[in-house]
């Protein structure tokens, strides 16, 4: 598995916590790759190892074996000074809570990635940024003076201002009401579409799930299905499906 062509790649990843009778397996020999420009949703019940495979192929954590590749980088042979480096400048996060600084206006908030790099942002880049995502109007906002969608917007916004090559997104709607839900879905799909941005998404939600290319299905650490053009009837019938056989 070479990985060309693909921005993420896990080839055999395993990861267990804790040891002896103790010992949990978050992953169990796990292959998957994510393609440049696509959009994958990830799946499970609780406990499926959803969280650990997006950490693990985000290199927040390390495999206790098996082999993950960002960009063309492997991530094993990485010091952690490299890894770091890595992560800032290639890897985009968005969380379910925004994880904005409240005293930083939309602007500074976008911005804060480049100055923790050590690199002075370029103003037009960073109103370009919030221009993309609906929010060229309300650079000098703070977080308080903004909705959740809003806030969320933002978020997505700093997590793209160091054009990463894939952006991982944990329950990004998980704290937004159903409309504020479609606009950022929307926007995220978007990006996908016109941009190019790889996405990988993990979420609970069939409707957020159907506006992905595929959908993943995670369970007891291993990838036990996968449904591409989905719509969230179909993503709905296969977790009822999933669940039932664990």
């Amino acid at each position: 598995m070479d990985g060309s062509g693909d921005s993420v790649v896990l080839e055999a990843v395993t990861r267990h916590y804790g040891s002896g009778d103790g010992r949990v397996t978050a992953l169990d020999g796990v292959t998957v790759r994510f393609g440049h420009g696509t959009f994958t949703a990830v799946m499970g019940p609780s406990g499926s190892g959803k969280s650990t495979l997006l950490q693990c192929a985000a290199g927040l954590d390390r495999p206790t074996s098996g082999r993950v590749v960002v960009a063309g980088q492997d991530l094993g042979r990485l010091s952690e000074r490299k890894l770091t480096a890595l992560r800032r400048d290639r890897i985009g996060f968005v969380f379910q809570a925004f994880n904005l600084m409240p005293s930083l206006t939309a602007e500074q908030n976008v911005a804060l990635p480049l100055r923790l790099a050590g690199r002075r942002p370029d103003r037009h880049t960073v109103r370009q940024g919030l221009a993309a995502v609906g929010l060229g109007e309300r650079a000098r906002h703070r977080p308080a003076e903004l909705s959740g969608g809003q806030q969320q917007r933002v978020a997505i916004a700093r997590a793209l201002v160091t054009r990463p090559a894939v952006l991982f997104a944990d329950e990004p709607t998980g704290a937004l009401d159903a409309g504020t839900s479609r606009e950022v879905l929307h926007l995220l799909r978007t990006l996908v579409d016109r941009h190019a941005q790889t996405l990988v998404m993990v979420t609970h939600d069939p409707a957020a799930a159907a506006h992905a290319d595929r959908v993943l299905f995670l369970a007891d650490g291993r990838v036990r299905d996968e449904l591409t053009d989905p719509d969230a009837g179909g993503v709905a019938a296969r977790m009822l499906r999933l669940e039932a056989s664990c």
